[in-house]
């Protein structure tokens, strides 16, 4: 069956929207393909910094005729509705048939379309697919012409079964001509199809697919690292961004100059990395940075890249002469000397700035650091530095080193090391894949720190809607969930939002509003469903612990849900949950026809069958254990005594009628019933359980 292929050409697109452009063009040109009835056996679509390219195999050779029936108006509708469907059909009126339903006699359009070529179809769905890709930044080259691209456009070869398919998008027309590598081939490539296509790109030194160029740098960095005893630095970042910036990769070392050597690695990889886009290589023995970096060449040297690698050198050396001279300067003014200066950053327009918010984070971090047994004066003085490198030249500069920097900066200054560390790891977790920090007073940072930003933004109102999270609180809440969980950090999250709502009062920023503290909570809640999910904790059962609106402790509230899950998995509770459900669906409609709710209070005289009397022994003793199991935290006892209740529920059922005739037992009855949700309350929210 025939083949679509199909390249544009342009000036270099950035690298960051290469991958998002192809896949687009494909599902653009897939849809077209879709609507129009083309079915086809295969798709691929190919990135690089000059071209995008589709390959689609297994296209018929023509559309398949088409016959539909469209039902229209009534005989007897408005001549305006019938005029409306006549303009739709592209038919007249002799040309509609008359069909009998059970509503009258109605007009019916029998459209019956032959099949084109699928050529022409392409010659129409290209340059519209063309036109849609969106580019995150586009621009307009030809004057006079409203068409934007992501850059010029040069050429477009777009061939089916071999033969052009003429359109044209943006004053070019289409071809079957391109060209190879700007610097490395020349004159004109002549193609027909996909094979003979990629074939003649790699002669003119293109590697077509961006995954390939991927492992050519790889694999060419490894070793020319292993030739110098070094290994490279993994960056998956860095390799995709590159892979877009080159389409004939050759890998070259330069060397660091010694006098770069003591600035700290961190500043000499991120400058490396950002400006140069340099693979940074390590000593595998020390696993120090080594003085030489790798960089992927997009040309093949006669002189073997001696004038390319020196050339960079000397770019690095520049790049590296600022990074040193920002370390340098500011290694002359001490963090706490900075600490003042944050008040000059604003934190957020309704929420103060830097300085105000620090003081917050150091008050909370205190009495968390109490809770979880670390020291509160080392935290509240971390959490008073850990924002005072966003004034120094490094971070000025590189941004993603802020808390990096704090802790060179905290070392140079004689700060205490817990300190230090604290300064540096505050952030942490970023992501899902980010490591927990493990030590006290840099966990007691951290939490201060993401509490502090989920309670401000709340209490103004800006919380996550649908997709947009603009201030990162989905993120903090998760890094929150995983610290605490983590290490068992036993905090009432009641507490710290009142604690941290009163610090804020405090503060310059002053207090915004009503705190909505339910929101919050509930905000925690569908987290910890997320931050759960690897370990097939149930969703539901996190709701019903959650909903008894006694339990913000997360760690003994995930010990509780991983408790009661255990325990539904059992014949005892999920026969006792089919219990709890008769019950509920008993009282609901019982309590809505009678217009109030029943209490637990049972009167014993008013039990007279043996199964009612033995559920209610069985609840007033399960009731009792349950309590005190509660609050010592032994969830597996408290398990153990909602067990107890499934025999003498199952009975009641059996033995027992609930509306009786007799008003005053039927009322009794339903308080019994009444007991057992109180009773299972204690426990969780079971209405909120599915099964």
């Amino acid at each position: 069956m025939p083949d679509l292929l199909l390249e544009l050409f342009s000036e270099e697109i950035p690298a960051r929207m290469q991958s998002g452009a192809a896949k687009d063009l494909e599902r653009l040109v897939v849809g077209a393909l879709t609507d129009r009835g083309l079915l086809f056996e295969g798709i691929k679509a190919f990135a690089g910094p000059r071209r995008l390219t589709l390959a689609v195999s297994g296209l018929p050779a023509k559309q398949g005729d088409v016959r539909e029936e469209l039902k229209g108006p009534k005989v007897d509708a408005p001549p305006a509705a019938i005029d409306g469907f006549l303009k739709k059909t592209g038919l007249s009126k002799d040309q509609l048939k008359v069909e009998a339903t059970p509503k009258g006699d109605v007009y019916i359009a029998v459209i019956a379309r032959k099949g084109r070529e699928t050529a022409q179809v392409l010659a129409e769905i290209l340059p519209d697919a063309i036109a849609k890709l969106p580019w995150p930044k586009s621009m307009r080259w030809l004057p006079g012409d409203p068409v934007r691209w992501v850059r010029p456009l040069h050429s477009i070869i777009a061939t089916f079964d071999g033969e052009v398919v003429p359109f044209a998008f943006a004053g070019v027309k289409s071809g079957n001509a391109t060209l190879g590598h700007r610097f490395l081939s020349k004159g004109a490539i002549t193609v027909r199809r996909f094979d003979d296509y990629e074939a003649a790109l790699k002669k003119a030194h293109v590697i077509l697919d961006a995954e390939q160029r991927k492992a050519i740098i790889f694999e060419g960095v490894k070793g020319a690292a292993f030739v110098h005893g070094l290994e490279m630095i993994p960056d998956e970042g860095l390799l995709a961004e590159v892979a877009g910036l080159v389409e004939y990769p050759v890998i070259l070392v330069g060397v660091i100059e010694d006098q770069f050597m003591d600035v700290p690695a961190e500043i000499l990889q991120t400058s490396m990395r950002t400006h140069q886009k340099y693979f940074s290589l390590r000593d595998p023995k020390s696993g120090k940075l080594a003085n030489r970096f790798a960089l992927v060449a997009n040309m093949i040297a006669e002189d073997g890249g001696k004038q390319i690698v020196a050339g960079n050198e000397r770019v690095l050396r520049a790049r590296l002469s600022d990074a040193k001279f920002f370390w340098d300067e500011d290694r002359k003014h001490t963090l706490e000397s900075r600490v003042e200066a944050l008040k000059g950053i604003v934190f957020h327009a309704k929420l103060g700035n830097q300085y105000e918010r620090v003081e917050r984070i150091a008050k909370l971090a205190g009495e968390i650091a109490a809770k979880i047994g670390a020291d509160p004066k080392k935290a509240e003085r971390a959490a008073r530095l850990a924002k005072a490198d966003l004034t120094t030249g490094v971070v000025g500069e590189f941004p993603e080193l802020q808390g990096v920097m704090g802790y060179y900066y905290a070392l140079h200054d004689k700060e205490d090391a817990d300190v230090a560390v604290a300064v540096r790891d505050h952030y942490r977790p970023i992501g899902p894949k980010d490591e927990v920090p493990g030590q006290a007073v840099t966990m007691s940072v951290a939490l201060a720190d993401k509490f502090d930003q989920l309670v401000s933004f709340f209490a103004i109102g800006e919380k996550p809607t649908g997709s947009g999270d603009p201030y990162a609180l989905r993120r903090a809440a998760l890094g929150f969930i995983r610290i605490v969980l983590g290490y068992n950090c036993r905090l009432s999250l009641v507490r710290l939002v009142h604690r941290a709502n009163f610090f804020r009062a405090e503060s310059e920023a002053g207090a915004v509003g009503p705190l909505p503290v339910v929101d919050l909570l509930w905000f925690f809640g569908d987290r910890l469903k997320v931050a759960l999910k690897e370990s097939g904790t149930r969703h539901d059962l996190i709701d019903a612990v959650f909903s008894l609106d006694n339990e913000d402790d997360l760690v003994r509230l995930v010990n509780r849900v991983i408790a009661l899950q255990g325990f539904l998995k059992t014949d005892d509770g999920a026969n006792l949950l089919a219990g709890y459900k008769r019950a509920a669906n008993i009282l609901k409609a019982e309590e809505k026809k009678d217009g109030k709710a029943y209490t637990s209070e049972v009167a014993e005289t008013l039990l007279t069958a043996p199964p009612e009397k033995s559920l209610s022994a069985a609840l007033a003793q399960a009731k009792a254990g349950i309590a005190p199991a509660l609050e010592s935290e032994d969830f597996a006892a408290a398990m153990r005594q909602m067990a107890g209740l499934r025999g003498p529920v199952d009975a009641f059922f059996e033995g027992v009628k609930v509306n009786d005739e007799n008003p005053k037992l039927r009322e009794n009855r339903l308080n019994l019933l009444a007991s057992l949700r109180a009773a299972l309350h204690q426990v969780a929210d079971f209405s909120r359980i599915e099964g």
